[in-house]
């Protein structure tokens, strides 16, 4: 055996060791998560509360991911990864959390991998590494499952960064490719990798020497080499332009990107400028983590100055090093770089910087730490090593322990809204959503203070008065609960959340057409929303309107089939209107959904009763028919029946006779006709409603349905056609109108709209 091949296996031994110790102490410091619950920040949109990330892996949840800019970003990759956990584990937070465990400790291996290809350094690569996976500005980036966009976009960064070291090595069509997917995935997961073809230059220069070109250097050969490495990048800029474009779209859409009258650029620079600095001193000494740093609007002249003059020097020293010092060079603009992207020219969100920003930028300062001191230390010291490798292991497991607490600061809502008010002032957001979690304990009393410091903070903020509304009305106090949802909506009218607690507060002092009229309101606003669907229609059905009740729950059933309580209702409804067979599908499906549902069982009974009474009912019937077969009313009657036990076919048939008997037989005409719609069979409703107006011109209900049909069938020029006719013959249900499904796809109609607006 040489000793060239001992070296090399010696090499590999170290190299798997610091692998090993790599995943051991990242391990130790975040497996805690597993015990940590959701937060109300962001999860419940994320996984929690989202219908489509619920449901798992399924088409109609691939095609929103693919669709949606919700949480003001498109990153579907992202998306698809929550269906997967729940998809695999359900809403088991600890499941989703060791997900982003998982992905963190992929995320270090590949840096130390990828850091150790590119400088042959493994032990400087292992410490870069090391500070990476257990650094306590990270922990947000880990700790938080809607950080999920993080963890699994930087994936896709390292493999990008992985590509490109071995397309360096031999470059080719095909590797130059496979850079280029994982770059395009990674911006499917996070926007925020747009700056890696910035990046890449840096390494061109730094590790990989690919450009050494000088001021006083007009080697032709060289230059041209230098150009195609600026000219390989182009497609590559050109994805992060075109990522950029999409990104403010989706977050001006979202009413995440906040105006220049919001916050003025001059202080979005000031911020900016500080925040650069306030992030290094929190990488050396990290203490007093938040979840949200208040943004202060306003800050001292004297620290902006100071920020400016230090970043400028450090920058201009950076630059003057390039030659004997590049990885400090390459360290500081990595750093410098990839913040630009989220230190707050464009501001998104409420606050001054957030700690998951320095996921990726904090590689560049490690880098300037494991490489340069070294250096500080000269060689021929006799103790070199010694002094380099225990401070470094010192620092390692002082982070390791305060990672291990910052982590317990995320186990609930409770812990890491407590902690941000500890450490913040002013924060706003941290006593909203510390009230929202104190709500959930039923502490209600303790939510209201909290809910009152907001608006103490901020006494235009909607969303306070709205909670605070909320807690009050748990405690039974409605008339104060009104006034201050009514105060959210003062300010703001669109707001759809207090549109709809009012509306609840409302329905509980028995006051149906003013709740109805909210909920109508939050329904426009948020028409994916199934609580508003499900509420409305217990309205309309307290109010006696059954037939809207049923429209509602079934649209909040198209929303959410797992909704229990939905269920239970529709099945409610549709036993008041002797549809017992229907019913009794909803109440089983409820109770499947929810064993301990209080209702369903005891309504399943009575829907169960009242198919018996149909069955007796039919026997009667049948037996007058015997007597009476050319009755047009009774096989009317019949047919009744049968529709309301599902038995269609023999509804149809009953529905035929009567007409054969009586052609003008109005009820029979539209029963039949409403079965062709509901199986898709327009042609012939459409000329079963015709029959009817022929009989009865002036009857608006026939013209509404035909404006229906022609809905359904998307031909809206026609619908708004038939349902102008439908108004003109005094059609006045306009809270049907506004909940049909049948009527959805004219609603974007400038009639329509004017229809509405007037009543």
């Amino acid at each position: 055996m040489t000793l060239d091949y001992k070296e090399h296996v010696f090499k590999i031994r170290v190299e798997l060791l610091i692998c090993l110790l790599l995943v051991l102490v990242t391990s130790a410091a975040f497996l805690q998560l597993k015990y940590n619950d959701f937060i109300n920040y962001d999860d419940g949109a994320y996984v929690s509360e989202n219908r489509y990330v619920k449901a798992g892996l399924t088409s109609a949840g691939m095609k929103w991911a693919f669709t949606a800019t919700r949480a003001g970003n498109w990153h579907p990759l992202t998306w698809l990864s929550h269906m997967l956990d729940c998809e695999l584990y359900g809403l088991d937070a600890g499941a989703h959390h060791l997900t982003n465990l998982f992905f963190h400790i992929a995320n270090t291996l590949l840096l130390f991998w990828i850091l150790r290809t590119m400088t042959a350094a493994p032990w400087q690569s292992g410490f870069v590494a090391a500070l990476f996976a257990i650094h306590p500005m990270h922990v947000e980036s880990v700790a938080w499952i809607s950080e999920r966009k993080d963890v699994l976009s930087t994936f896709f960064w390292m493999l990008a960064l992985w590509a490109y070291v071995r397309y360096t090595k031999q470059p080719g069509t095909v590797r130059y490719l496979v850079v280029i997917l994982l770059f395009i995935l990674g911006l499917m997961a996070k926007p925020m990798l747009v700056t890696l073809p910035f990046v890449l230059l840096l390494l061109d220069y730094w590790p990989f020497g690919r450009f050494q070109i000088t001021a006083c250097e007009y080697d032709f050969r060289k230059s041209r080499i230098s150009f195609s490495i600026f000219l390989e990048k182009i497609p590559l800029l050109l994805l992060s332009i075109a990522s950029s474009i999409v990104t403010l779209v989706a977050q001006k859409r979202g009413g995440a990107l906040r105006s220049l009258e919001a916050l003025a650029l001059n202080d979005r620079i000031a911020n900016a400028l500080v925040s650069y600095i306030r992030y290094i001193g929190k990488m050396i000494w990290p203490v007093d983590l938040a979840v949200l740093y208040p943004h202060p609007h306003r800050i001292p002249g004297w620290q902006v100055t100071a920020a400016f003059l230090l970043l400028l020097s450090i920058s201009y020293l950076a630059v003057k090093a390039r030659h004997r010092y590049p990885y400090f060079t390459v360290g500081w603009l990595w750093y410098m770089g990839t913040l630009i992207p989220v230190i707050g020219i464009v501001q998104v969100g409420s606050q001054a910087m957030a700690d998951r920003y320095t996921y990726i930028p904090f590689i560049g300062i490690f880098i300037i730490l494991a490489w340069g001191v070294p250096e500080l230390i000269e060689e021929k010291w006799r103790f070199r090593k010694r002094l380099i490798a225990l401070p470094a292991a010192g620092i390692i497991l002082i982070l390791t322990a305060l990672t291990v607490r910052q982590v317990g600061y995320w186990e609930s809502s409770i812990t890491l809204f407590t902690r941000a008010l500890k450490v913040t002032s002013d924060n706003y957001t941290a006593h909203n959503n510390l009230g929202i979690a104190l709500m959930d304990q039923g502490r209600f009393s303790e939510a209201i203070h909290h809910y009152n410091e907001v608006i103490r903070i901020k006494p235009k903020y909607k969303k306070a008065y709205n909670n605070l509304g909320a807690a009050l009305a748990r405690q039974g106090k409605l008339d104060e609960a009104i006034k201050n949802y009514l105060a959210a909506l003062q300010i703001n009218p669109n707001y759809s959340g207090a549109h709809y607690n009012l509306a609840n507060a409302l329905l509980k002092q028995g006051r149906l057409d003013e709740a109805i009229e909210h909920y109508s309101q939050a329904y426009r606003l948020d028409p994916s929303d199934p609580d508003i669907c499900n509420n409305l229609g217990i309205a309309f059905y307290r109010k006696g309107q059954i037939q809207e009740a049923i429209f509602l729950f079934a649209k909040a059933l198209q929303l959410d089939g797992h909704f229990a309580y939905a269920h239970n209702n529709l099945g409610v409804a549709l036993t008041q209107q002797g549809r017992a067979a229907e019913a009794i599908v909803h109440f089983k499906m409820a109770l499947y959904l929810d064993s301990d549902h209080p209702s369903a069982g005891s309504n399943m009974e009575k829907a169960h009763a009242q198919l018996d009474k149909i069955a007796a009912e039919i026997a009667t019937l049948k037996q007058a028919l015997d007597a009476k077969p050319l009755d047009a009313g009774l096989h009317y009657k019949l047919g009744n029946l049968y529709q309301r036990s599902r038995n269609l076919t023999l509804a149809k048939d009953h529905y035929q006779r009567a007409l054969s008997i009586q052609p003008d037989h109005v009820p029979a005409l539209d029963a039949l006709a409403t079965i062709f719609a509901m199986q898709g069979e327009y042609g012939k409703a459409f000329f079963l409603f015709r029959q009817i107006i022929s009989v009865q011109p002036d009857n608006p209900d026939s013209y509404y349905k035909i404006a229906g049909l022609f809905s359904r069938q998307n031909k809206v020029a026609e619908s708004t056609m038939w349902l102008k006719r439908a108004v003109d013959r005094g059609f006045d249900n306009f809270n049907l109108l506004k909940i049909d499904n049948n009527m959805e796809n004219i609603r974007n109609t400038p009639y329509y709209k004017t229809l509405v607006k007037g009543k």
